[in-house]
């Protein structure tokens, strides 16, 4: 009965720690995201280039490798947390492209998709439920001597319109805040 114990005991034990060691190895990113290793793992925080002394505007931007490397996750937030939102990119097998969703604190979400072009990655966005009428979203995100800078553009009642620019510094310490 004693050995029994043991052996069960010790079964018990090796299954905990292998269970834990399992947990703990990170899966390695999904070969079709690695275009974007270079933004992952890294906190971000920005200055809309129309920010000012007097009105400050900023973002923090943590972006992550979520679901056992099939996906990466970035969220953000502005003037910590008068405005933010998750975004998940995943390889979408259908289009055969990177594609996302992007869900807001101000209750509307855009379905994307994303491609690398000349070293920036583009997102084009479908808006759902924008109560400004915007319908769509272009951005433009790169890396400019380890820096990231993003400007963008949306399609507002038919017509497009310059949107935001903001120039980014690593910032392993700020907080995106989405509560």
């Amino acid at each position: 009965m004693a050995v029994h114990r043991l052996t069960f005991t010790s079964c018990l034990v090796l299954s905990v720690l292998a269970a834990t060691c399992l947990s703990a190895e990170k899966k390695p990113l999904d070969e079709h995201l690695a275009p974007l290793a270079p933004f992952v793992g890294k906190t971000w925080r920005g200055e809309f280039k129309t920010s000012t002394k007097e009105k400050p505007l900023f973002d923090v931007s943590k972006w992550e490798v979520v679901l056992q490397g099939k996906a990466i996750r970035a969220t953000h937030s502005v003037n910590d947390g008068v405005y933010g939102g998750e975004t998940i990119i995943m390889w979408d097998r259908e289009k055969e492209k990177l594609a996302g969703f992007y869900f807001t604190t101000a209750g509307f979400f855009t379905e994307s998709t994303f491609e690398m072009k000349d070293g920036r990655l583009v997102s084009r966005e479908v808006v759902r439920g924008n109560q400004q009428g915007i319908t769509e979203v272009e951005a433009v995100t790169e890396l400019r001597s380890g820096a990231m800078h993003v400007t963008s553009r949306y399609l507002k009642d038919g017509t497009w319109v310059d949107g935001h620019e903001i120039s980014y510094v690593e910032a392993p310490d700020a907080k995106v805040v989405l509560e």
